[in-house]
């Protein structure tokens, strides 16, 4: 089954990503908003009503894909007036509004142009004129960022939610970059296998998950098998595998007393020490390898056990080298422990066949 247990509301004016994996149903979830694939069980509604039976050219959605299918032939200003004059506005007020969006999306001077005299970037803001100069209930975005180039991506996303809180549609942005739904979003659907995992804000979705998926898959993190010893409100004492223990919040219903359960801690929440910490847990390990990322640097490293983790530290920090030995401590409020077991122990996105298989 390609989507099974979606079930959810987005909000008028909201900016609304579906993120996750290749093959985990976020584009089918798409189509079925827009009309290009039927449910075969559910409904979907747009302001209330069930469009679940109606064709795509009858709802009030337009979709900007990953290949903008710009008419070439066409000038600039054409392809944006194309969806009013096709309504059967008046030409001259198709234009006119053609106009209007392309100051919007800052290409108004491009307007005599023809597509092909464009960059990459300035296609794809054509693409959202054109989808937007209707004015959809909602415009839906499959991927439209992946062919564009990493410096380019960043501005669009600036872009591309300017323009959205500008002309307040809302925006269902599909992709599986989790910065771009991080940085664009108002909330996030995570999928796996079909099902949506957690829907939250970025901030909620980043520090709080609701899943040891979740918790993987967004970002960077250390996941390491805990048993819990003792729950009071939203905090759990866990215990690690060398027997030291530590409090940890407590994510989604989290697990029972006596459970085996995952503590994730992220890179960026861990610190070096050459010494064991004062107070509150830390892990002994040995520094395997340094990326150097600019203002911080990616330190890897392997527990006694094997266990690899990963710490993200400022290049000001002291330095270290492979081979040298560390303690990892954190501070109080970075454990997060949840329920389930990791398939794989240790630091996510540092092993390349683990990531492929998961993926």
């Amino acid at each position: 089954m390609a989507v099974h247990e979606a079930h959810f509301s987005i909000a008028r004016g909201e900016f609304f990503s579906l993120l996750g994996p290749s093959g985990c149903g976020k584009t089918t979830t798409l189509r079925m908003i827009a009309g290009f694939e039927r449910p075969t069980s559910g409904r979907v509604l747009l302001d209330g009503a069930d469009v679940s039976d109606l064709p795509p050219y009858r709802r009030q959605v337009n979709t900007v894909f990953q290949q903008y299918a710009l008419f070439p032939h066409l000038s600039v200003l054409d392809n944006v007036a194309f969806g009013p004059v096709n309504a059967k506005v008046p030409k001259a007020e198709a234009r006119q509004r053609a106009r209007a969006m392309l100051e919007t999306v800052r290409l108004g001077e491009m307007a005599d142009r023809r597509p092909a005299q464009l960059s990459g970037g300035q296609q794809q803001r054509v693409a959202l004129a054109r989808a937007l100069v209707n004015l959809p209930r909602a415009l839906l975005l499959d991927e439209p960022l992946a062919a564009l180039d990493l410096k380019l991506r960043h501005a669009m996303q600036v872009e591309l939610k300017r323009i959205q809180r500008e002309v307040g549609i809302t925006f269902v942005f599909v992709t599986h970059d989790q910065t771009e739904a991080l940085t664009m979003s108002d909330r996030i659907a995570v999928m796996s296998q079909g099902r949506v995992e957690q829907i939250g804000t970025p901030e909620d979705i980043y520090d709080r998950p609701a899943s040891v998926f979740v918790a993987g898959f967004i970002g960077s993190a250390n996941l390491l098998p805990v048993t819990v010893r003792s729950r009071t409100g939203e905090q759990a004492t866990c215990a690690l595998a060398d027997g030291n223990t530590l409090d940890a919040a407590i994510a989604g219903d989290g697990p029972a007393v006596g459970d085996g359960a995952t503590l994730m801690l992220r890179p960026e929440r861990l610190y070096l020490l050459g010494t064991p910490p004062a107070s509150g847990a830390g892990i002994r390990a040995t520094v395997t390898d340094l990326l150097f990322e600019g203002a911080t640097r990616r330190v890897l490293l392997r527990t006694d056990d094997g266990t690899p983790l990963a710490a993200e530290v400022a290049s000001t920090h002291e330095p270290v080298r492979p081979g040298d030995t560390a303690w990892v401590a954190w501070p109080p409020d970075a454990p997060v422990v949840l329920a389930g077991h990791s398939t794989r122990a240790g630091a996510t996105g540092t092993d390349v066949d683990h990531v492929e298989a998961s993926l």
